[in-house]
């Protein structure tokens, strides 16, 4: 049977920060890359191959000035563009990959090729601002893929789903003005970038297209997949998406030393469940996840295991699981959030 998911990797994607001591590090993707290649992964995906994005297409999101900056370390040993965010001689090329990796799964998707599927790519994105490097992200890869997405496919609404831990103050100042897009985020709050509180709920035509949850440290499964379930699911079946980008970072899981929360490899499963049925219901199950953060290394190889074998519906979650995570008291901020988008989203 072929499969119906996509992963992309490339081994330029490693030479990031490689023999530069970062938490940020290459073996991130190492032991992810290891995991794909034991015998119980083998045939349970496409395996896709990146190629640079453009700088015209980086221009769709970054300034001129920031693509320069960027463009100038190719090469050299060692720069610094902000206190965390550091680039070493393939940083830029790793970095264009990484978008444009994200674009080569965007085409499978939408030629039919596969379903869905994880752009397993380094650097992460989602705090690359139009004009600057932070938080360890040179270009904003889930945006550019949106943009991506709606350049070539002529696709009008997209989903942006961020379960970082870190909120993606650049994802969201990217659309914050815009309808087409819709911005989902979970995050740790208050804590870097210090953005994300839930009254930040976009301006202009964009004014509720921008979903904030703010979160205090120790939520774990039960609360994100009741966040999901009760704000996410309704808010995307009203705006009915054609296409969903995840933004898949896995320092949410209970051990990351970034961290304080409390996520397992069974709530990411049950949380890339939520998505694929919004998926199936709204855009003919199109579903584009894309690597950000998660520093503990077997929190992150078997999570991201859990996501990938979601994709392919050979879940590790039981039917004891979901009944488990659906039992029990939602939390407050769920009633917070609602209360703050009811007058965009009257559904809720």
């Amino acid at each position: 049977m072929s499969s119906t998911t996509g992963v992309v990797r490339h081994e330029l994607y490693k030479e990031h920060l490689a023999d530069y001591p970062h938490v940020e590090s290459p073996q991130r993707l190492q032991v992810i890359y290891d995991m794909l290649d034991q015998a119980d992964m083998a045939d349970k995906f496409v395996a896709i191959s990146p190629r640079p994005a453009t700088h015209e297409e980086l221009a769709w999101i970054h300034s001129e000035s920031h693509i320069q900056r960027v463009t100038a370390t190719d090469g050299k040993p060692h720069a610094s563009l902000d206190p965390d965010t550091q680039t070493t001689a393939l940083s830029c090329q790793a970095a264009t990959l990484a978008a444009g990796g994200l674009f080569c799964l965007i085409d499978k998707i939408f030629d039919n090729t596969v379903r869905n599927g994880f752009a397993l790519v380094r650097p992460p994105g989602h705090h690359a601002e139009r004009d600057r490097a932070m938080g360890f992200c040179l270009f904003n890869n889930v945006a550019l893929g949106a943009m991506y997405a709606m350049h070539t496919y002529s696709v009008k609404r997209v989903l942006i789903v961020d379960w970082d831990l870190h909120h993606g103050n650049a994802t969201q100042n990217s659309f914050y003005a815009d309808p087409a897009v819709l911005y989902f985020s979970t995050q740790q709050f208050p804590y870097y970038p210090g953005s994300g509180d839930l009254t930040e709920v976009g301006r202009g035509e964009g004014k509720g297209f921008t979903v904030n949850v703010p979160l205090q440290p120790g939520h774990g499964d039960k609360e994100f997949y009741q966040i999901f379930k009760q704000i996410l699911s309704p808010i995307a079946s009203a705006f009915k998406p054609e296409f969903i980008l995840v933004s898949a970072g896995f320092d949410t899981y209970v051990d990351d030393p970034l961290g304080g929360m409390k996520v397992t490899p069974i709530g990411y499963a049950a949380l890339t469940r939520i998505l694929m049925d919004l998926a199936k219901t709204c855009c003919s199950e199109r579903l584009a996840i894309t690597l950000e953060g998660g520093y503990h290394l077997e929190g992150l190889r078997e999570s991201a295991k859990a996501v990938i074998k979601e994709l392919t519906h050979d879940s590790i979650l039981t039917q004891a699981d979901i009944e488990s995570l659906e039992k029990g008291p939602a939390p407050p901020i769920i009633k917070e959030v609602i209360q703050a988008q009811r007058p965009y989203w009257p559904s809720l």
